[in-house]
């Protein structure tokens, strides 16, 4: 029996059109924002704004804010320093009762529908995703990185 899907994507240098097809050709039910601050200076990424765009396409959001990396780790992510950022992630973050629950959410939500994780950055290497990711493989998931073209 295949392992269920959790998809995981990055929005750097992508175009919402591309972005929002990408999804949609994964199969993609429900985009599941694990960004601490649903905010971008990129066009149509912003929490309302992507959320519209998705229910054209017929694709749910959830919010998983407690799910987001703070201000020091996304400054890490963004300098390539993946260890420190996975670091600060683990430590700051999911150590915390509230990021556990939100966790267990997300996973319940993988396992009833297709999801993708988003965050910024394109490499998820240097994305808290990858974290996540993982920690859904050792339940039994499969994970799939997406890139936008």
């Amino acid at each position: 029996m295949a392992k269920p899907q959790v998809f995981t994507i990055g929005y750097e240098g992508a175009d919402v059109d591309r972005f929002l097809a990408t999804l949609k050709d994964a199969g993609v039910e429900t985009l599941a924002d694990v960004r601490a601050v649903a905010l971008s200076r990129k066009r149509g990424f912003s929490k309302s704004s992507l959320r519209d765009a998705l229910a054209s396409q017929g694709i749910g959001y959830e919010h998983f804010i407690k799910l987001g990396t703070p201000k020091e780790g996304r400054q890490a992510a963004r300098a390539g320093d993946g260890e420190l950022m996975r670091r600060i992630y683990c430590d700051e973050v999911l150590a915390t009762e509230e990021a556990q629950e939100a966790f267990r959410d997300l996973e319940a939500l993988a396992g009833a529908r297709p999801i993708c994780l988003l965050c910024f950055e394109r490499d998820p290497a240097n994305c808290h995703r990858r974290v996540l990711a993982q920690r859904l493989e050792g339940l039994g998931f499969e994970t799939v990185d997406l890139m936008v073209l």
